[in-house]
């Protein structure tokens, strides 16, 4: 189709404008990103403590001394007598002899102040909070060993002929001890086995811990 434009009589062609296609219902998109392999997911180590109170004590005793140390030499420097503390010190130890009881007292708790110091810088802590699996790498989470212990005890209280269930959590075994009242106790025992398995798994730890189930029946009263 075409009319006359301008006074040459030359002829433009419109455009045509094309019917769009019927939606026929949502389009594919792209498929899914696969998610990460579990096998493949980064380890997931224990929690370290960030040690704050210690290393506080730590600072604020060594700015105390090097304060004093400061002190006494910049009084010495200024010809005036040394501390008094600082003299008597410097005497005692120049006439004690090294295995007198107070210096080997003396050593002993300097030892073991420094052998702490060490076994909390090399130690992770945070014996409380259980690592869980690390599904991306950026994401990291913990399990209280109370939450895990309360979610393992309701689910044991589930089980038929359970009346009491007393668990204990650690980092590598979960002590359940269960009172039956009406089932024999190594069904009940079964039950837990499976049960509390499955409930140990849905955690989500990165190492769950071993079950140790221990079934029997409720004390004779009187």
């Amino acid at each position: 189709m075409s009319e006359p434009l301008g006074s040459e009589g030359t002829t433009r062609r419109l455009p045509v404008l094309e019917k769009a296609p019927e939606d026929d219902g949502p389009r594919p998109g792209p498929p899914p990103e696969p998610g990460p392999d579990p096998a493949s997911a980064p380890s997931s180590g224990r929690f370290w403590s960030a040690r704050r109170v210690p290393a506080a004590v730590v600072a604020l005793l060594l700015a105390a001394l090097t304060g004093v140390l400061l002190y006494d030499i910049a009084a010495v420097r200024a010809d005036r007598p040394a501390l008094h503390a600082r003299r008597e010190l410097a005497r005692q130890l120049a006439e004690r002899p090294l295995d007198d009881t107070w210096v080997l007292v003396g050593a002993g708790v300097a030892a073991a102040l420094g052998l702490w110091l060490v076994l909390l810088a090399v130690t992770p802590g945070l014996r409380d909070l259980l690592p869980m699996r690390r599904p991306h790498p950026d994401v990291r989470a913990g399990l209280h060993r109370g939450a895990a212990a309360l979610v393992l005890r309701d689910r044991a209280m589930e089980v038929a002929g359970v009346q009491s269930v007393h668990v204990r959590s650690g980092r590598r075994r979960a002590d359940v001890r269960a009172v039956s009242h009406f089932r024999d106790p190594d069904e009940v025992r079964a039950d837990l086995d499976e049960v509390l398995g499955d409930a140990v798994r849905g955690l989500g730890l990165a190492r769950p811990p071993a079950l140790s189930v221990h079934v029997r029946r409720p004390g004779k009263k009187g």
